[in-house]
């Protein structure tokens, strides 16, 4: 008889944490969660840090380009690693090497230096791959999807709790009668801290596989499978990939801009900026869920046409919320607009997702990894907007709501189906249903979403 203990799980028990499967599913969403604490615990003080090291818009824009664009190649080699050297392995050694330039950030007194650390920071953000690789391996069909939602919506609530907390941390530590200037380098070591602590309880209370670790279960990389380059001339790829651009790639953006332009615009102190920027990453609770469940409810009845629709409504609804976000006269108008966007924003990240596996299911990972590349760089191509002397954060949201709607329009055109290639163009008709199951379809593939 087959142990199950060893097997994926097939069910989700949310609150369980017995056997390997559900500890390694909290431990790894939890330090996914952590990571944003490294990776974007910076943002919330960019005030203090902006005053402190005389940095101008230019060079603010620059340092958020910086971490974003250095997350783009960190997971491209992340991907490769999980199956070689093991998710255990690779998670603990990115941990390690992410925290150093955490801790060490407060050394730089130049823009050149603080720009340099910024960039390896980045690398943290490449935590993602791992944690879905992971939960991945644990979970059957079944639950795979759902099991990968909740991880990444969970994770990714750490950008929320950062805003919140690093200004909190930074008071306290003023508040022992350190100057701002030290206080911002000294709050940066709790961060790097907490990331050799999550090192050390992934390499020891984790396992690769439900069966063991790779060593132990004599783990042999699969073969590569020929690539089919035509996925680069079908039109659903990009679509999705501009798609992802326009929702991942602003919420990326947002977690780096939010404190200085509630700052900036509505005279917030630093605390206070931090706490409204953080309520935006607590979206990820259930919005990028929300997102994932309603395209299932859809794709029942209208396939993967009605999916296609779908998005390409929530991407109109958060291109208008960005838009009126800019124009709002009050802090009260900035927090409900605000709330209202990121709700479409994190529900289309969701749903970009319940549509990308379907696109080629021969050669999901390569789909998987353009559309989420497009994330990465829609972010840095926004950075640059923010860096720009000639027009105001104010003027660069208004900008992007107006992308926004015109990608939505791109990818209603967009006739999405199952499998395959399209005949031409944007494709067939693509109406028919098709049972997603919940799930991805391999650790590849949610190994390289983003």
């Amino acid at each position: 008889m087959t142990n199950l203990t060893n097997q994926p799980l097939q069910k989700l028990k949310i609150f369980s944490l017995r056997g390997i499967q559900m500890r390694t599913f909290h431990i790894s969403w939890l330090t996914f969660f952590v990571c944003f604490f490294g990776w974007f615990g910076l943002a919330p003080l960019m005030p203090t840090i902006r005053a402190d090291l005389g940095l101008s818009k230019a060079q603010v824009g620059n340092t958020i380009i910086a971490a974003v664009s250095a997350t783009i190649f960190a997971r491209l080699l992340i991907g490769k690693l999980c199956d070689s050297w093991g998710p255990r392995k690779t998670y603990t050694t990115l941990l390690v090497v992410g925290a150093f330039p955490v801790m060490l950030v407060g050394l730089a007194h130049t823009y050149e230096t603080f720009l340099l650390f910024r960039l390896a920071i980045g690398v943290i953000g490449a935590s993602f791959v791992i944690t879905q690789f992971h939960t991945s391996v644990m979970f059957g069909d079944k639950v795979k999807g759902t099991a990968n939602a909740v991880a990444g919506g969970w994770g990714n609530l750490g950008g929320g709790v950062t805003n919140m907390l690093m200004p909190v941390i930074f008071a306290v530590i003023v508040g022992f009668g350190y100057t701002a200037a030290q206080a911002w380098r000294y709050a940066m070591v709790f961060p790097g801290a907490m990331l050799l602590v999550m090192a050390y309880i992934y390499y020891n209370y984790t396992k690769d596989t439900p069966q063991g670790n790779y060593n132990e279960i004599n783990y042999q990389k699969k073969a590569a499978t020929k690539t089919d380059w035509r996925i680069l001339a079908d039109w659903r790829v990009w679509s999705l990939a501009l798609a992802y651009a326009v929702c991942f790639g602003m919420e990326i953006t947002f977690d780096g801009v939010a404190a200085l332009h509630f700052t900036d615009n509505f005279n917030l102190s630093q605390g206070s900026a931090g706490f409204w920027a953080g309520i935006f990453g607590f979206m990820n609770l259930f919005a990028r869920a929300i997102g994932g469940i309603a395209a299932d409810k859809v794709n029942t009845k209208y396939g993967m046409r009605g999916k296609g629709i779908l998005l390409a409504g929530l991407l109109t609804l958060e291109g208008i919320g960005i838009i009126l976000f800019s124009y709002a006269g009050s802090l009260e108008m900035a927090i409900i607009s605000m709330l209202g966007f990121a709700l479409f924003l994190k529900m289309a990240n969701g749903t970009t997702y319940a549509i990308t596996p379907f696109i080629n299911e021969k050669n999901v990972g390569m789909v998987s990894g353009i559309v989420g590349a497009g994330g990465n760089v829609g972010g840095m191509l926004f950075g640059f907007l923010f860096k720009s002397e000639s027009i105001t954060y104010v003027e660069a949201f208004q900008y992007i709501g107006y992308v926004v709607i015109a990608v939505a329009g791109i990818v209603l055109v967009t006739r999405f189906r199952a499998s395959g290639f399209p005949a031409s163009g944007s494709g067939l008709s693509g109406n028919e249903p098709i049972a997603t199951g919940g799930g991805l379809s391999s650790p590849e593939l949610v190994a390289l979403e983003q």
